[in-house]
């Protein structure tokens, strides 16, 4: 199998101002075709050539000599879905269904905001944010280092948030914090996250 760059659902100038054409340029268009390219490099007539990506990412995730593969596949993954939890004018209030489901699980919409952002923050260096669905079917936040993410951990993410520095760099320089608010607040697609209850 040959994995391509997926289409966004949106322009890339349509989550400006909060998220820019630059970046969105730059982050698609150069950083995810970069995993995808090397990922097919790295897949090409191995045994893995055959495999979806999920497959791809939990069986290298389990083989130190497989690291690269891991790193771009998982990246791949990862970007897969941060493209589709985010729309344009998006934030705002959540589907019932799923803002039960967070009441339920971790308390309060306020309270998992505070918990998802605080996980954004306090990732040192590269990573995520995530908030996913665990073994016992109840929903948990997590943070992962690089590439790595909830499902070699036997989650399910329903909705990621990009911490690496080329993902808000151009638009808010060292201020990771209002970017991971402006997200929470103004780009996520809650319907789409609710999707994946």
């Amino acid at each position: 199998m040959t994995f391509e760059l997926p289409k966004l659902d949106y322009a890339k100038n349509a989550l400006a101002p909060i998220m820019s054409e630059e970046t969105l340029d730059l982050h698609h268009g150069k950083h995810h075709q970069t995993y995808i390219t090397n990922l097919n490099n790295f897949i090409k007539d191995t045994d893995m050539a055959g495999m979806s990506l999920e497959e791809i990412v939990h069986n290298s995730s389990k083989d130190k000599s497989k690291v690269g593969i891991f790193n771009n596949a998982s990246q791949h993954w990862n970007h897969e879905l941060f493209w589709k939890c985010m729309k344009p004018n998006g934030g705002g209030s959540m589907p019932k269904k799923l803002e039960d489901r967070i009441k339920s699980d971790l308390g309060s919409v306020e309270e998992f905001k505070k918990q998802f952002i605080q996980a954004g923050i306090t990732q040192f260096g590269s990573g995520w944010c995530w908030l996913s669905i665990d073994e016992n079917n109840k929903l948990v936040v997590s943070k992962t280092p690089n590439a790595e993410n909830p499902l070699i951990h036997n989650m399910k993410p329903i909705l990621g948030c990009d911490v690496w520095e080329h993902s808000y760099y151009v638009d808010y320089r060292n201020r990771r914090p209002e970017y991971l608010e402006n997200f929470f607040e103004k780009l996520v697609n809650w319907e789409f996250v609710e999707s994946h209850l």
